[in-house]
């Protein structure tokens, strides 16, 4: 899903807390988070925050916790809501693209569907296709990991390694708790506490 008009910095954590209506929550948290509407509606009734890192840690909570707070469709909805490993650019924010291996230039010419990523080929995307076709049909849900700067290509043995050696239940702890470390990483790079 495109998210060309999404903002690429978030407002002060006081006026989330004192003046911020659903959809600017929403605004935010998709920076953070991507468009997860059941993550939205509980971080919006637990406000105030004292920061941003602790409204990512109220996510961490709810998402530690899913079963008690979110159905299994939102919860489906919430890791489905992250961008496939290896999309294309025009369906990734502008973070997505840099944590996808493509320079900070070709995220801020995003539309330039000619712009390659750095360190990848054909071939990894031809493979990274077919690997989330795999783990999709397996799971029934996207794979989600935590990239944290290694370049696609490493991803795909870790792609195969889950298909082969994991369990669904497995899958959602795990796709859930990369989506807070990358939540976090991405709040690290906007430089806000």
């Amino acid at each position: 899903m495109a998210h060309s008009n999404a903002p690429t910095t978030l407002p002060s954590i006081e006026f989330i807390n004192t003046q911020a209506t659903l959809q600017d929550v929403a605004s935010a948290v998709t920076l953070l988070f991507e468009p997860a509407p059941p993550i939205v509606k509980h971080l919006y009734s637990k406000r105030p925050y004292a920061s941003y890192s602790a409204l990512i840690d109220e996510t961490s909570h709810l998402l530690t916790h899913v079963d008690q707070f979110l159905t299994e469709q939102e919860q489906l909805d919430v890791i489905n809501a992250h961008p496939r490993i290896g999309a294309a650019k025009a369906n990734l924010s502008a973070l997505s693209l840099i944590e996808q291996g493509y320079t900070p230039e070709d995220a801020a010419k995003k539309v330039d569907a000619t712009a390659t990523p750095s360190q990848d080929d054909e071939v990894t995307q031809a493979t990274l296709k077919r690997l989330n076709q795999e783990y999709e049909d397996k799971y029934g849900f996207k794979f989600v990991v935590f990239v944290n700067g290694r370049p696609r290509s490493v991803i795909i043995p870790v792609m195969e390694d889950r298909i082969q050696n994991s369990t669904k239940e497995e899958e959602k702890k795990t796709a859930l708790r990369d989506m807070v470390l990358i939540a976090r990483d991405r709040l690290k790079k906007l430089n806000v506490a």
